[in-house]
């Protein structure tokens, strides 16, 4: 069970740098249309799609890591007030999944919103403005110091 759980939380671990990276270039491309006012083609809706698609595949996961994590498991025999009162079994019950999944939220909602949009440039600016947003929650909740061990 140790070997799975530790594989889980590596793949987990990897698997964010493509979110990242995915999320990265989806922005750079978003603004860039937007400020050239290039058309919005099937190669900007794949773009688009990717942070979605590895964004979900995190989630789940992530879902994964949760479930055989410490915190998870003092938050069954100790209960919530005892969670929270520890800074990083909070982090690891409330503040990082509930951070991420909004991030996932806004991934779903701007890519959404931008295929019910006519004119490309408006297009280009939701994605920007929701996967940007997205991407400024990740960076701030990624828990680092367990990422640079």
């Amino acid at each position: 069970m140790a070997q799975k759980s530790s594989m889980i939380k590596m793949f987990h671990s990897l698997w964010a740098y493509v979110v990242l990276a995915a999320l990265l270039i989806s922005l750079i491309n978003a603004i860039r249309g937007r400020s050239q006012g290039r058309a919005f083609g099937a190669g900007n809706r794949n773009l688009a799609l990717l942070p979605l698609v590895a964004a979900h595949i995190q989630l789940l996961l992530g879902l994964g890591v949760y479930f055989i994590s410490t915190g998870y498991h003092a938050l069954k025999a100790e209960g919530m007030s005892h969670v929270m009162a520890h800074a990083n079994l909070r982090d690891q019950v409330v503040e990082h999944p509930l951070t991420m999944v909004i991030a996932i939220v806004l991934i779903t909602i701007g890519y959404s919103r931008q295929k019910r949009r006519a004119d490309a440039s408006e297009r280009f600016k939701t994605i920007a403005v929701f996967y940007g947003l997205a991407l400024l929650l990740i960076l701030i909740k990624i828990p680092w110091a367990a990422w640079m061990d």
